[in-house]
């Protein structure tokens, strides 16, 4: 197991790959064994693939106290630091995403590109969640993890999805839960997401910005990508259809041939 201090606790962290550094921030109340494996496995191919977990789960430090997105950015450069890696690509979903336009906007020179995934800018400009998507965030407090991480799945994925790759969803369900995300670091989390507001930042943004999304997302409606889109300047969008907030795994395929050739214009 692999730790960096940083900003006074311990990340864990992965390296998986040789090649250019491509940097990857799970989303809310998610470790690094909530990403899909094989997409994983695929970038590493050509890629130094750096996975890590957020303060507040997986195998990192969990401190009782306010989180902001700011201060996961500032983890997130601060682990580049201590691989002494200057520039990496940068790529976040959900949660993630977010921290990925505050590096975008505020630690620019850390980024050789930008993929911001599932994602919103927040605040007033934001389309909203639908409320019973809010709600079932919300209503963790009275679940087991176990139970929460079935929960997300609907957020996540269509019916069809969950029953047609049960045995995909079972697997990282038990790597997830081998340290699983406390109820209290997940409130953390959530706080964090909610005051999130850079659309007005968002045009400060410079470097190369690849916006993707799946058409059908419940949880962070798509037209959230647009915006994206069209507030930072020259930043490309793709939208897949028949998938939704966990596009990564459901339309695997053609996210990785739009990533990879994204990636391939923009090398360090």
């Amino acid at each position: 197991m692999s730790y960096a201090q940083v900003n006074g606790i311990n990340l864990h962290y992965t390296t998986q790959g040789q090649g250019q550094p491509l940097l990857l921030i799970m989303g809310l109340g998610g470790p690094a064994a909530a990403w899909d494996r094989e997409f994983v496995a695929r970038m590493a191919d050509d890629y130094q693939v750096i996975t890590y977990d957020n303060r507040g789960t997986g195998q990192s430090d969990k401190p009782d106290e306010p989180y902001s997105i700011a201060l996961f950015a500032s983890d997130a450069v601060g682990l580049l630091s201590a691989l002494d890696i200057p520039r990496a690509h940068i790529f976040g979903i959900s949660m993630g995403g977010m921290i990925a336009q505050e590096i975008g906007i505020h630690h620019q020179q850390h980024i050789a590109s930008l993929t911001l995934g599932c994602t919103t800018p927040g605040g007033k400009h934001a389309v909203p969640a639908p409320p019973e998507s809010m709600q079932a965030l919300k209503g963790r407090a009275g679940q087991t993890p176990e139970e929460a991480v079935r929960e997300g799945w609907k957020l996540s994925y269509s019916q069809e999805y969950i029953a047609t790759q049960r045995d995909e969803l079972e697997a990282t369900l038990r790597r997830v839960l081998e340290h699983a995300t406390p109820f209290f670091a997940y409130k953390r989390h959530l706080d964090a997401t909610m005051t999130l507001r850079v659309y007005k930042q968002l045009k400060e943004i410079t470097a190369p910005t690849l916006v993707a999304t799946g058409r059908d997302d419940v949880l962070i409606p798509a037209a959230n990508s647009e915006i994206l889109a069209r507030e930072i300047p020259n930043a490309q969008l793709t939208i897949f259809d028949n998938a939704g907030h966990g596009f990564v795994s459901s339309a695997r395929e053609p996210f990785l041939a739009v990533f990879r050739e994204f990636l391939s214009q923009h090398p360090l």
